[in-house]
Formats: C-alpha cells, sequence, structure tokens
C-alpha cells in the first residue's frame, strides 16, 4: 500500500472513531440532558383494593388484641472501674417478655435477665418501669419479673395448651428482634418435643418453629391462630446469630407449672426419686457397660428410691464397679438421659406416684415409686 493509500486509510479510521465518540456522547447528553416537561402531570389514579383476604383480617386482629401484653426488657448491669474502684450501672442486654397475669407478673427467658442488676419494662405505650425479680428457673430458662407500680396494667396473654400442638399449625410470634419493638413475625409448628442443650443444662419438650426468631425475641410470646399463649420463645438454631428457620420454644404446658411455684416461691422444685445421677458420669458408665438408660448412682437414706426398692451402684474393695438399677423408661416412656428423665418428672407432682422401667442384673422390672418433693 502506497504512502497516499495509507493516509487515507488512516484518516478514515480516524473520522470513524471521532464519529463513533460524538454519537455516545449524544446519548449521554440526551439521557442527562433536560428533558421536555410535560405541565399536565398528575399523580396516577389509585387501583382500589378491595377487602382483606380473610387471613390477613385474622392475623391483623391477633396482633392488635395480642401487642399491648408484650413487653420490651432493657437489663444493666453493675461494673466495677479496675482503676477508681467505683461502680457503674451499664446496659447489658434487651429482650422480649408478656403479661402473666393482673398482679403484674411479666414472663421473661433466664438468659434475658441473667447476670443482670436492673431490668426496666417498656410497655406498648411508651411507659417505663423498674421490675423487681420474683423467681427463676434456669433449668428451664424462664423467669419471672414484677412491675409494682400501681398503675392500670395491660391484659395478660389468653392461655393455651401445648401438649395437644400439630405439627403444620400456624403459630406467630411478637417479640422486639435487634431493638425493634413489637415486631410480628409468622410461620407454622416444625416439629415437637425437641431438646436443646444449654449452659444449665438440657431443655426438653421445646416447640421447633420457622417463624423468623431473632436475637431480642427471647421471652417473647409464641401465640396460635386463636391468640392464645403455647409457649415462650427461647432460641434459635443460627451458625450466624440470625433467624435461619429454626427457633425454639418453651411450651406454655411447662410454664404453667414453673411459673406458679416460682411466684409462689421465687424457686421451682421438681418432685424427686431421691437418687443421685450425674449426665456425665451417666454417658460414660453407658458406653462401658453397653447398656442404655439412667445409671442410678446411689440411693441415700430415707429417700423415695429406697422405700421402693431401688438399688445404686456399689464399688467393691478393689475397686470394681457392680451396677445397680438402671432406668430405662418412666411411666411407660423411653429414657435415655438425665434430662429426659428429669422432663418426665417435670410433668408430676410430690406424692404421685411414678412408674419405672428398671434393669437390674439383666433382668427387666417394673417398680412403681411415690415422688418425694426434691431439687
Amino acid at each position: 500500500m502506497s504512502a497516499r493509500n495509507r493516509f487515507v486509510f488512516r484518516l478514515i479510521i480516524v473520522v470513524l472513531v471521532f464519529f463513533l465518540v460524538w454519537l455516545a456522547w449524544q446519548n449521554i447528553s440526551d439521557f442527562r440532558g433536560r428533558p421536555a416537561l410535560q405541565r399536565d402531570a398528575a399523580p396516577r389514579t389509585v387501583t382500589a383494593r378491595g377487602d382483606l383476604a380473610d387471613d390477613e383480617k385474622v392475623t391483623i386482629e391477633l396482633f392488635e388484641k395480642a401487642k399491648d401484653s408484650v413487653v420490651f426488657i432493657t437489663t444493666r448491669a453493675l461494673v466495677r472501674d479496675f482503676w477508681t474502684r467505683n461502680v457503674f450501672s451499664v446496659p447489658r442486654g434487651t429482650g422480649s417478655g408478656f403479661i402473666w397475669d393482673d398482679a403484674g407478673h411479666v414472663i421473661t427467658n433466664y438468659h434475658v435477665i441473667e447476670g443482670a442488676s436492673e431490668a426496666i419494662v417498656k410497655l406498648s405505650d411508651g411507659s417505663d418501669y423498674k421490675a423487681s425479680l420474683t423467681g427463676a428457673s434456669p433449668a428451664h430458662d424462664i423467669a419471672v419479673l414484677r412491675i409494682s407500680a400501681g398503675f392500670k396494667r395491660p391484659s395478660p396473654v389468653p392461655l393455651g395448651t401445648s401438649g395437644d400442638l400439630r405439627v403444620g399449625q400456624k403459630v406467630f410470634a411478637i417479640g422486639n428482634p435487634f431493638g425493634l419493638d413489637w415486631t410480628l413475625t409468622t410461620g407454622i409448628v416444625s416439629a415437637l418435643d425437641r431438646s436443646l442443650s444449654g449452659e444449665n443444662g438440657t431443655i426438653e419438650h421445646l416447640i421447633q418453629t420457622d417463624a423468623a426468631i431473632n436475637p431480642g425475641n427471647s421471652g417473647g410470646p409464641l401465640l396460635d391462630s386463636a391468640g392464645r399463649l403455647i409457649g415462650i420463645n427461647t432460641a434459635i438454631y443460627s451458625p450466624s446469630g440470625a433467624s435461619a428457620g429454626i427457633g425454639f420454644a418453651v411450651p406454655v404446658d411447662t410454664l404453667n407449672r414453673v411459673v406458679p411455684q416460682l411466684i409462689k416461691s421465687g424457686a421451682y422444685t421438681r418432685p424427686s426419686l431421691g437418687v443421685e445421677l450425674d449426665e456425665r458420669i451417666n454417658q460414660r458408665l453407658k458406653a462401658a457397660l453397653k447398656v442404655e438408660g439412667v445409671v442410678i448412682l446411689k440411693v441415700p437414706a430415707g429417700s423415695a428410691a429406697l422405700r421402693a426398692g431401688l438399688q445404686g451402684a456399689k464399688i467393691t474393695a478393689d475397686g470394681e464397679l457392680i451396677p445397680g438399677d438402671i432406668i430405662t423408661a418412666a411411666d411407660g416412656r423411653q429414657v435415655d438421659t438425665v434430662g429426659k428423665l428429669n422432663a418426665a418428672l417435670d410433668e408430676r407432682t410430690a406424692g404421685e406416684t411414678f412408674n419405672l422401667t428398671i434393669s437390674r442384673g439383666g433382668k427387666t422390672m417394673e417398680i412403681p415409686v411415690v415422688l418425694q418433693s426434691g431439687k
């Protein structure tokens, strides 16, 4: 190609590039430039919605009736300055709760108030009240507070039952996740009779739900479609710390057994067999003996277990362990951990007869035990 032809070719390329750049700039300018105004522009006509769906009406009514009974709890803790030795009250955490009765008792989770020196209860009308601790059961993650100030308290949450719940039922959770007060989430009963291990032992008979439960929901009520209390939201299963569709609630039947005792005496005392048990030792013994159940370690003198004829383990002079009775079932239900046995005891009262199935020397026996008051 001659020098003249190369010059013409390059000129054409340059002109083409400039043209493309100019065209692109024109498009950008047209987009960014001030468009033509339409002087008669007006808001669009709103399309009539029609009536709400029946299930929406039910949910709205349920929330409106229940929200005043739900409270927002903030706690504070005392800390000591290392250098000055002065004591300060600092914010500790938040949670939820609900009105239990007309005496001003408020139910929440034990872990919401654990380690706190002060708790403030905020009602749905925005008013704040200091609350005192009436009693707590760490084993059930339940605590009872009381607002003693003289004022017209909200109505208690209507009480339901949990023993007749079925997987698939609709549930509604109200609480204060992340401090966002009076939040409603919905879901279903995903599973029943779950267990959850924590610092204070294993909680049995939990309700599992997919209703969104996040930090701050703890202590809030779980309601059925009739607006009745069926549980207290207590924990979530989540690697991230936020809702992952698996939440747990302590069933209301447990609340209705434990809370009256906390209000009366400040502590919960479950009926007892009067035997000594230990879950860690139990797990080791089960593995060594290749058995399933709860190994009785000791039967104290004067206990209900001794009167019923139960036998504990023995250690020979040379240190050999001779197993005694191994509880395999309680009232016809299989038990293989101390937590499950305690959960079965929770459903009874002192003075009632508790039927045990035990294994003794390879033989199965049925032994009734009249329960005593105990720890």
